[in-house]
């Protein structure tokens, strides 16, 4: 390979290539969101999120930033911001990685075994550590609540507040009031 940037456009296009469905930011190849959906064998199955993707200057040599736009309830990703702690992305990245691992491997191995220890998102590490089921109550409600595959692909605004619901959401809450929706 002969330049940073003929592998990112390399890696870009293998992951496009890999049924990933990718959307450019701008007109760069440096940040764009990838949609991810949760491994089929574990409590995210079903969800789908939106994933935000920073390629350094430096990349291969130097790790992506990934975080999650969309919410996820899992003790190694902050809530609010959707940063991810994966030591393979933060500290062991290796210029032998690609985009494709990152969502076929290191990913998926994060949804499927958290590491309470080491957690961003201490309420959910405490949960997990006390009462297993709920916590993977918590984590199917959170996907039913903000990882439909049809709200992913709204803007990140739209899906960023609680106190906003979208068309669907207000339609499915038990909550809502039966009757014509004014136009």
């Amino acid at each position: 390979m002969s330049s940073p940037s003929k592998r990112r456009e390399m890696d870009l296009m293998k992951l496009m290539m890999s049924d990933y469905k990718v959307e450019m930011i701008n007109d760069g190849m440096q940040v764009f969101y990838v949609h991810f959906h949760g491994p089929t064998e574990s409590t995210y199955h079903g969800g789908v999120w939106k994933i935000r993707v920073e390629l350094p200057d430096a990349y291969p040599y130097k790790s992506p930033s990934i975080g999650f736009i969309n919410k996820i309830y899992h003790p190694n990703v902050d809530e609010m911001s959707g940063s991810v702690c994966l030591d393979v992305i933060n500290q062991t990245w290796s210029p032998m990685f690609d985009l494709v691992n990152v969502f076929e491997v290191f990913l998926p191995q994060l949804l499927l075994y958290p590491n309470p220890s080491d957690p961003l998102n201490g309420e959910a590490a405490a949960l997990m550590m006390r009462d297993r089921p709920a916590y993977e109550q918590r984590v199917k409600e959170y996907c039913l609540k903000y990882a439909k595959p049809e709200d992913v692909g709204a803007a990140p605004e739209e899906n960023s507040s609680d106190e906003e619901f979208s068309e669907a959401e207000y339609a499915s809450a038990d909550d809502a009031v039966a009757g014509p929706v004014d136009p």
